[in-house]
């Protein structure tokens, strides 16, 4: 072996160890930034799993609250029409009351024209009675 084998020998294998210390260094990098990125994924997975109990438990207190929500409308729903069929029953009382004030206020004015008649008559009556008291007096002037 020469000598310019031997330096040949060398450098190539100065070359081939460099070439392994970039692809070992470069594969050194890659390994630490995927440890990182899958170091964030898996903290980024923890939270996302955290958010979705949360979700999921407050999406059950908004069905509790719901349900809640749900019995009061149906129970305002039923009081309204309890209190629509007593306005009803009410508003067939006062029909009722407002037909019998109508006859009694018809009664009324039957009375009340019995009533002048009967002062017509009496003014009538009243009438004569004066007349015959002139006649009376006329007779009792003349005696």
């Amino acid at each position: 072996m020469t000598r310019n084998n031997r330096f040949g020998d060398k450098a190539l294998k100065a070359i081939v160890a460099l070439g392994a210390l970039l692809v070992f260094g470069f594969m050194i990098r890659f390994m630490y930034h995927m440890g990182n990125d899958m170091t964030s994924m898996t903290k980024a997975v923890i939270q996302m799993g955290q958010d979705v109990h949360i979700m999921t438990r407050d999406m059950a207190g908004m069905a509790e609250k719901m349900t809640v929500m749900a019995g009061s409308m149906v129970e305002g729903q039923k009081r309204m029409g309890d209190d629509f069929a007593g306005v009803a029953a009410n508003m067939g009382i006062m029909t009722t009351s407002m037909g019998q004030m109508s006859q009694d206020m018809n009664g009324l004015g039957n009375s009340i024209g019995t009533m002048n008649n009967n002062m017509g008559q009496m003014t009538q009556s009243m009438a004569r009675m004066s007349q015959d008291m002139a006649v009376m007096n006329h007779s009792m002037g003349r005696m």
